[in-house]
């Protein structure tokens, strides 16, 4: 009877534990380096390592991609929009996020850090 009562008030305290930040504070993921857009996407933080314009492609060194479930490395991306490229250089620090699209990791949008 006792390791019962044991349990369910040990479930009760898991159930109803308060979580592990209030409400107004940054979450978990600002501290990876992203924040949301409007659409609710998580903009990732990253710099941009090169630009091949001929391959519509960008190397970013990036923090970890939520919704990729991809850890912090640096890696080529495709872009959605090549003209996206036009606008970037080595060594800037940018926000971005990035999708699967046809089976490659894409940028799909891209800005500068303020």
């Amino acid at each position: 009877m006792r390791l019962r009562l044991l349990a369910v008030i040990s479930i009760a305290c898991l159930l109803f534990a308060p979580g592990g930040y209030a409400a107004g504070e940054p979450s978990a993921d600002n501290a990876a380096g992203t924040t949301s857009t409007g659409s609710g996407q998580a903009m990732t933080s990253g710099v941009v390592k090169k630009v091949d314009k001929g391959a519509g492609k960008v190397t970013i060194r990036h923090e970890p991609i939520v919704n990729l479930g991809m850890p912090q490395m640096t890696m080529v991306f495709r872009v959605k929009d090549p003209a996206m490229l036009d606008r970037l250089k080595e060594g800037d620090e940018i926000r971005f996020v990035a999708d699967k699209v046809d089976g490659a990791y894409t940028v799909i949008q891209i800005e500068p850090v303020k």
